[in-house]
């Protein structure tokens, strides 16, 4: 079977899941700690990226657009890219603009905040582990802050401000995009939406899903996701998990189907 190692809480990561649930493929989940990461995932790959996806044969695949090009041609039902050429450019137009320009920004200031916070960054990283590692690894977090702000560019403050520019930026955008179909490509789900809205769930934090904050919400976090949550893009996220993401909650081991 194959096995997915996974950060929680990650748009990179949740992208993979949703897809694979949405194919219904058997696999088993691993989550993995960031930093502690590093010597399992580099062991496999040569590199320190998730989420990784080490099939039957033990070779690996990392990054979700190389995993979902190999979901898409191994398991190409349902589809998550269009038919029409011009569509499918479209899609991946979106993914690259996402997965290369507006996640990695916003990904700093979702960063910062949960680094000013040791306890609450364990949490949401370390949600399948158990109380007493979560208050361990806390212990660990701010010895590799300095790695992990350095390792996604959050250079200061103007890093930040930019990371909340780019959460902005990319709601308008989403907000326009899908206001003639529900849907940024076409008629239907496709890897754009997915894309978007796993990136979006950073901050809106959909209830009832695998993206939803550990409870409760630290106060420092909650000031950073707030101005976002009655944006037209945020109500879209939430309705697209609500009608699209089928899973309520992550797992650990083997999957379910």
């Amino acid at each position: 079977m194959i096995e997915l190692l996974q950060f929680r809480h990650s748009p990179y990561n949740e992208k993979v899941r949703w897809a694979l649930d949405a194919k219904c493929v058997p696999h088993r989940r691993r989550s993995l700690l960031p930093g502690p990461h590093m010597g399992v995932v580099k062991k496999l790959t040569g590199r320190t990226q998730t989420p990784v996806l080490v099939l039957d044969d033990g070779s690996a695949i990392d990054g979700s657009a190389r995993i979902l090009d190999w979901l898409e041609r191994q398991h190409p039902e349902p589809r998550l890219m269009p038919d029409d050429p011009a569509q499918r450019e479209q899609v991946l137009a979106i993914q690259r603009r996402f997965d290369e320009d507006i996640t990695p920004r916003i990904r700093r200031a979702v960063l910062d905040a949960l680094l000013r916070r040791p306890r609450y960054f364990a949490a949401v990283f370390g949600e399948a582990e158990s109380r007493l590692r979560q208050r361990l690894y806390s212990l660990i977090v701010p010895l590799a802050a300095p790695l992990v702000r350095k390792g996604n560019g959050i250079s200061g403050a103007a890093a930040v401000a930019d990371g909340i520019a780019a959460g902005h930026e990319a709601m308008d955008f989403v907000a326009a995009q899908a206001r003639a179909t529900g849907y940024l490509v076409g008629d239907r789900l496709t890897l754009a939406d997915i894309t978007a809205a796993t990136t979006l769930a950073t901050l809106v934090r959909p209830a009832n899903s695998p993206m939803q904050s550990p409870q409760p919400v630290d106060s420092l976090f909650a000031d950073l996701i707030a101005p976002f949550q009655a944006h037209a893009a945020a109500h879209w996220v939430r309705d697209i998990y609500a009608r699209h993401r089928g899973a309520s909650a992550d797992f650990e081991g083997a999957s379910p189907y």
